[in-house]
């Protein structure tokens, strides 16, 4: 597991404000003035499903299996842990720094989320939340709002949608994986 180190920004991201000012909005209704994502898909059967799917979210092998890099203060999705989520290639990559607003920790559910920090394109807060139902039925639970920080971000308009569209879609590849 790659940690985030004080020479490498650590100390500077854990301090730094969030972009947005609705921090812990992904618990409830959405605020208006955001690109909206909300997705929720069967990813497991069964206590031993949502146990692997609940691990694999908090250790951030999720992000991992998305094929995202991923650089943590922490090894666990812990609130005021940071995570540096990389996408692309050494020179041609885009980084996003997150800090974790919150961590849902109930029976039959689990998870997080995260918010942007300076430094991400865009400005936002996503939640991960995985649930086991009566029915034993193990669901992936993905809630964002979001808008671009970046003029690049602006700039890529849909494509920049898309891009998160991908991405998204592969969170949910990445947990049916552990069936």
């Amino acid at each position: 597991m790659r940690i985030l180190r004080a020479s490498r920004g650590g100390t500077a991201l854990q301090r730094a404000p969030l972009t947005y000012q609705e921090q812990g909005a992904t618990r409830d209704a959405l605020p208006a003035g955001y690109h909206h994502v909300y997705r929720r898909a069967l990813v497991g059967v069964g206590q031993v499903a949502f146990e692997r799917a609940a691990r694999a979210l908090s250790r951030w092998d999720l992000h991992r299996r998305a094929g995202l890099g991923v650089t943590t203060s922490a090894p666990l999705a812990v609130p005021g842990s940071v995570v540096l989520l990389t996408i692309g290639w050494r020179w041609l990559s885009i980084s996003a720094p997150c800090r974790v607003v919150y961590a849902v920790e109930e029976p039959n559910r689990r998870g997080f989320a995260y918010g942007t920090l300076p430094g991400h394109p865009e400005c936002g807060e996503e939640a991960f939340v995985v649930e086991r139902t009566p029915e034993d039925q193990v669901w992936l639970d993905i809630r964002a709002f979001s808008r671009p920080a970046r003029l690049l971000s602006r700039l890529g308009g849909p494509m920049t949608r898309k891009v998160q569209d991908l991405v998204t879609d592969r969170y949910i590849d990445a947990l049916r994986d552990e069936r």
